[in-house]
């Protein structure tokens, strides 16, 4: 399967789009400063959980792949902390600051990644795509409370990180959703076309709570801070990614799946961790904004060379 510019340009024109017409809305105080919170609860409470579950019951998910996928995972991140922890003495920040940088090379806006799965690589796209999500989401979170409460004192018990992963509606929705489909029930009821209504705002307001919540003003002290998460994660995960997919055998798309969520910018999700556990959250606001904006650069350059 290859991909041309111009196929990777109509897949990621429109969702950049998206993204910069909710920063344009916020700019312009529309609909209001309480609509954007609201509506980023909606989506990721309601409508991208339908969604998931609409395209996963579906799907052709094969069980026997989840094992390789899942170890291609791991050992990505497990590579990416390593290397991070290894670059800490020459890394330009405190403790806190750290931890942004470290949050900002490892996590992943999930809102992009689906969106540019489903536009690129369809509905097989789509079930790739829920057994990485099963795995990344829950580790990635894990390892980012870890490295909170090591580096800024940032206190959680394990009771409750354990049970924000098993609350995670996204993470209920994608096991919910392989379960329908591996077990043969699919969507009984109509429930298919209920969902499908619903699911269908999922990903164009999502991508328009991106753009609310993306912020310009950045401390230009922090530039090389700044610079070496968007590096890591931009540059060096999505390599990382390619070569664990290669030492695990993936698929195909597998592999392109695997490599286009290692090189999407974080969420903003990172920023509310941060500010829960001690890190440095202006540091990172200023991460989200700049990998967001690079992203629109590199992440069509990494899909074509991948593609080629």
């Amino acid at each position: 399967m290859t991909f041309g510019a111009d196929a990777v340009l109509s897949a990621l024109v429109p969702i950049f789009a998206l993204i910069v017409l909710g920063h344009v809305l916020v700019r312009l105080r529309m609909p209001g400063a309480g609509f954007w919170p609201q509506l980023e609860r909606l989506v990721y409470y309601v409508l991208f959980p339908a969604l998931l579950i609409e395209k996963l019951a579906v799907s052709p998910v094969a069980g026997a792949r989840m094992l390789p996928i899942a170890v291609a995972v791991l050992l990505t991140l497990a590579i990416m902390t390593a290397l991070v922890l290894a670059l800490r003495r020459l890394l330009p920040a405190d403790g806190p600051g750290f931890t942004s940088i470290y949050q900002g090379a490892i996590r992943f806006n999930t809102y992009l990644g689906f969106a540019a799965a489903l536009a690129l690589y369809g509905d097989a796209g789509v079930a790739a795509t829920a057994l990485v999500l099963a795995v990344l989401i829950p580790a990635v979170n894990v390892l980012s409370v870890a490295v909170l409460t090591r580096y800024a004192g940032g206190h959680r018990s394990p009771a409750l990180i354990m049970r924000g992963i098993v609350q995670n509606p996204l993470i209920i929705a994608c096991i919910t959703g392989i379960v329908l489909n591996l077990s043969g029930l699919g969507l009984p009821f109509g429930s298919a076309n209920v969902l499908a209504i619903v699911g269908q705002a999922a990903l164009p307001l999502g991508l328009m709570t991106v753009g609310a919540g993306l912020r310009l003003q950045m401390r230009w002290r922090d530039t090389m801070a700044m610079l070496w998460s968007l590096g890591l994660k931009l540059g060096v995960m999505p390599a990382v990614a390619f070569v664990a997919a290669l030492l695990l055998g993936l698929g195909d798309i597998e592999t392109r799946i695997l490599v286009l969520f290692a090189a999407l910018p974080t969420a903003s999700s990172a920023y509310i961790l941060a500010r829960q556990l001690g890190g440095d959250h202006t540091l990172l606001a200023s991460i989200l904004t700049m990998e967001h904006v690079a992203a629109a650069l590199t992440l069509p350059m990494t899909l074509l060379l991948l593609g080629s």
